[in-house]
């Protein structure tokens, strides 16, 4: 599949943008560390009037803190499990779970027997330092804070989450699994609707996905005018769908140019 490059995107299109999902793992951060130019361009692009709502798998603990104090609309978190948002006029943050306490304390059993079994059966892989603060899901780190392991270890850490009948993504840095059919694209459908009263299917050609790995192919497939930071290419051969733009530059430097040329046309 051919990256267009970001210069392609037509100006008609950039300028009728409304609302900009964004993943956060190396594409708003580079190198692990979210930079000065891509946090503004958050706040810029909500100036300019744009909706921001971030898609992670990071934990619910991360995106607390994310909803409180990032200039962005909403987070939608651990894949899809659950979006927050602070309501300013009430003072407070707010959060919409798909699945109540007893559904999650059920699960924490299955959760934790996937765990031993990978830790035992792939040498190298750990437990991600964030997964005390998770809720949903077991992320399995295979090159944040341990050495890089071989694509044959990622997948085989994702065959025993699948066996287990979980439901497993890739990330740039984890392996994410859980018990349940949702995801980051199931999630943006439920938040468009009850917050907003936007049918997502009705306006896709209005809202725009940027990211960087296999766990944001269904965002990539489901928006027409989705965007890929430059690093995004490593993963082009292990991905069932690409985004229809390559922004030059990877990581957060790839989400500031985004930034730049839409709202320069929004101008």
């Amino acid at each position: 599949m051919h990256l267009k490059p970001l210069s392609d995107l037509p100006h008609a299109v950039a300028a009728g943008m409304h609302t900009v999902f964004s993943d956060i793992d190396d594409t708003l951060t580079t190198d692990g560390q979210l930079t000065p130019p891509a946090y503004a361009a958050l706040g810029d692009l909500r100036r300019a009037g744009l909706r921001v709502i971030l898609i992670t798998g990071r934990p619910a603990g991360w995106c607390d803190h994310i909803a409180r104090m990032w200039p962005v609309d909403a987070v939608i978190g651990e894949n899809g499990a659950f979006y927050y948002w602070h309501d300013h006029a009430a003072r407070k943050l707010k959060c919409r779970h798909l699945l109540d306490e007893t559904a999650r304390a059920a699960n924490c059993a299955g959760l934790a027997a996937v765990r031993e079994t990978i830790l035992r059966e792939v040498p190298g892989c750990a437990v991600a330092s964030d997964q005390f603060c998770r809720l949903y899901d077991l992320a399995i780190d295979f090159c944040e804070d341990v050495p890089p392991l071989p694509q044959s270890a990622v997948e085989r850490i994702v065959a025993l989450m699948e066996a287990a009948g979980m439901s497993a993504k890739v990330s740039s840095i984890h392996i994410n699994g859980w018990f349940g059919q949702y995801d980051k694209l199931s999630m943006a459908h439920l938040l468009m609707r009850e917050r907003y009263g936007i049918e997502l299917a009705q306006l896709r050609e209005h809202c725009m996905f940027v990211g960087d790995s296999p766990n944001d192919a269904p965002m990539f497939a489901y928006l027409p005018h989705a965007v890929g930071v430059a690093n995004v290419a490593a993963f082009a051969t292990r991905m069932n769908a690409l985004p229809a733009y390559i922004t030059p530059s990877r990581g957060g430097a790839g989400f500031a140019e985004l930034a730049r040329a839409l709202i320069s046309a929004r101008a």
